[in-house]
């Protein structure tokens, strides 16, 4: 065979093969599918990239990543997208060959407790090439191994990793690439791919549609399925999340990461038919400027807005949403408050309705009273306080006239505190948003009305008022807020820190062993914000959480010695000190006294009170029922002469006061 033969017949093979490539990437039929077609319907979160190896160095490189990965409870979490990590880092080049071709990502339950996730690359038209099947073996070594077989027409390859005994499951389906370590997941897309559900679902395109392209990713979330992601970590009920659930569809955010770590989302969010009323009425009424931190103790865990142009026109939407989604409840409704106003002699709409402004909040607190309880308050910015002032005696006296409720309203540092017996009057009038609020006390800070159903929650916010311990003197706060829209319809901050302090104390001993374990990779977000403002039938969304290096040797919980609790009867060590007894925080303001009991069942001490202050009589006793102080009160201040005795009974020491 001649040179010559042999030069024609190579470039013979060559223009076919060009031939052929011309037909693949330029006149063969448009046939491609979406990624989104592929993702099976159950997906709680997915993350699209349009160029996932440089979002994820971007990703991967930050500090919180970094610190996180040091977690084995957020490795375990994040167990395959770690293994796609080690993926991209090992084998960089092939990943960078699908670079600039979408990459989503999605979360989905298999299980009440275990997640799987999946992964779809959009190929475009080099899922084509047959040859490309066969590249999958040229990054596969020792460590691996390769089978394949058919499910419903379609071929699923099975990586095999000798060393960690997983699966990875990957599928051709026309020009997009899918995968999982759960093999449900790739045949559920299998099955789904000709009647896409998620992906023809008018709701998510509306989202979808409005979010925005930043340089790193964006993010979905399914509403619907999240109260079941969040079983994987709780199996007690969350009224949090499943408010989340039930009011809304989907959320679409674009995200940013900058140098410090902080995260930004921007995006867009629809509500569900189902809602609460409350979220389509806030939706109708514009939006409202947050001030409640002026008096929102720093103590604030969560603290939630509700704004609007006027709660006039927000009541009268809220009324009009209600007549149109449920005629049978908006007559209850409406039966309810007609039947208040009846027996009471009242007109919600000028007694109430009236001198509310343009914000209502719902605040967490860390309690300073109790480790086992959270404060709860409803804060109501008023727009002329002395109307409301006048307008809530008037309801107060219809209540001494109507009801045997008898309360004598009390003087705190100057603030005067009220009880509002209107068994679930907030549940009846806002919806069950409010139905913590069943039969709560008020006062009045500044141009705000305060209630909860526990008095001691407002004596403290008092206290933390008068001693500008409040929110809008915060830095850290401020700061954080200012990132925010000053005006919104729903805004929610958190500061984590103190939430997980709250979540700790109410959780049983083995979730405490966790978040104890897991501490500082919690609290190195320390605060969280989400808003909502109105945008056309959507909402328009942000959120955005810090991040702070944490140092562990600033982080560990100190353990105080308990002092000795046999108290030494030698009068040279004994001090004036003795007398200086802890607050207490009576419930009931309308109690004559107050005791506190031993373990054992034994009296600690007991005073004697009058609206709900400290007046009259005072016994300290040891558990054994012997007396240790005796004294008296007035108005909450010690008079006259205080006794210690030791556990013989013997005086030891005196004070006049």
């Amino acid at each position: 065979m001649t040179k010559k033969r042999i030069l024609t017949g190579v470039i013979i093979v060559l223009s076919i093969y060009v031939m052929y490539l011309l037909y693949i990437f330029v006149l063969s039929p448009k046939t491609n599918l979406q990624s989104i077609y592929l993702i099976p319907k159950d997906a709680v979160f997915v993350i699209e990239s349009e160029k996932p190896v440089d979002s994820w160095k971007k990703v991967s490189e930050s500090k919180a990543w970094q610190h996180l990965r040091k977690n084995s409870y957020f490795a375990d979490l994040t167990e395959s997208i770690q293994k796609m990590d080690t993926l991209f880092n090992n084998k960089r080049r092939l990943f960078e060959f699908f670079d600039d071709r979408s990459l989503f990502i999605s979360v989905h339950m298999v299980s009440r407790k275990e997640y799987g996730i999946f992964y779809v690359v959009d190929l475009k038209r080099i899922a084509k090439l047959k040859m490309l099947r066969t590249y999958f073996n040229t990054f596969l070594n020792e460590n691996y191994t390769l089978s394949k077989r058919d499910y419903h027409n379609h071929e699923i390859l099975e990586v095999f990793d000798i060393e960690d005994k997983e699966t990875l499951y990957l599928s051709f389906i026309k020009n997009q690439l899918v995968a999982s370590y759960t093999h449900t997941l790739v045949e559920a897309s299998i099955d789904q791919y000709k009647e896409p559900a998620l992906g023809r679902d008018l709701n998510f395109i509306e989202v979808n549609k409005k979010v925005g392209y930043e340089d790193l990713f964006r993010l979905y979330l399914q509403h619907d399925y999240f109260d079941d992601y969040f079983q994987r970590f709780s199996s007690e009920p969350n009224d949090w999340v499943d408010r989340l659930s039930d009011n809304f569809l989907f959320s679409g955010f674009s995200f940013d990461l900058d140098k410090n770590s902080m995260l930004t989302a921007n995006g867009f969010t629809n509500i569900s038919p189902n809602n609460e009323n409350y979220l389509e009425a806030l939706q109708k009424s514009g939006m409202g400027k947050r001030s409640v931190p002026q008096i929102a103790p720093k103590r604030t865990s969560v603290y939630v807005s509700y704004g609007f142009g006027s709660f006039f026109e927000f009541y009268k939407n809220f009324e009009s949403v209600q007549q149109g989604n449920d005629s049978e409840a908006f007559e209850s409704y409406t039966k309810g408050i007609q039947k208040v106003e009846n027996f009471l002699k009242i007109d919600v709409k000028e007694h109430f309705v009236s001198w509310i402004a343009d914000e209502i909040a719902l605040l967490q607190i860390k309690s300073n009273i109790s480790k086992s309880t959270n404060d709860v308050a409803l804060v109501i910015k008023a727009n002329d306080i002395e109307a409301a002032k006048t307008n809530l005696d008037f309801v107060l006296k219809q209540i001494r006239k109507k009801t045997p409720v008898k309360f004598k309203a009390i003087d705190f540092k100057a603030h005067e505190i009220n009880f509002l017996s209107i068994k679930g009057f907030f549940r009846l009038l806002l919806g069950n948003r409010f139905d913590e609020f069943d039969k709560p006390y008020f006062t009045i800070i500044e141009d705000y009305v305060v209630f909860s159903d526990n008095p001691n929650t407002l004596k403290s916010m008092i206290t933390d008022y008068l001693e500008k311990q409040t929110l809008s003197t915060s830095k850290e706060f401020m700061a954080f807020d200012q990132k925010f829209d000053e005006k919104s319809s729903l805004y929610l901050y958190s500061n984590i820190p103190l939430l997980y302090d709250n979540i700790y104390a109410l959780a049983d001993r083995p979730t405490k062993a966790q978040m104890k374990k897991n501490k500082d990779f919690m609290v190195c977000f320390p605060h969280l914000g989400f808003q909502l403002t109105p945008k056309g039938n959507l909402f328009k969304s942000q959120l955005i959480m810090d991040y702070e290096q944490i140092d562990p040797s600033k982080n560990s919980v100190v353990h105080q010695t308990k002092p000795d609790s046999k108290t030494s009867s030698k009068p040279s060590e004994i001090t004036d000190a003795i007398f200086d007894l802890k607050p207490i925080y009576p419930t009931d303001l309308n109690a004559k006294s107050f005791k506190k009991m031993y373990t054992n069942g034994k009296v600690q001490f007991e005073v004697e009170l009058k609206d709900g202050l400290k007046h009259g009589s005072y016994s300290q006793y040891y558990k054994n029922g012997g007396i240790r102080i005796k004294g008296r009160f007035r108005q909450d201040l010690q008079v006259g002469t205080w006794r210690y005795y030791n556990s013989e009974g013997e005086l030891i020491r005196k004070k006049r006061f």
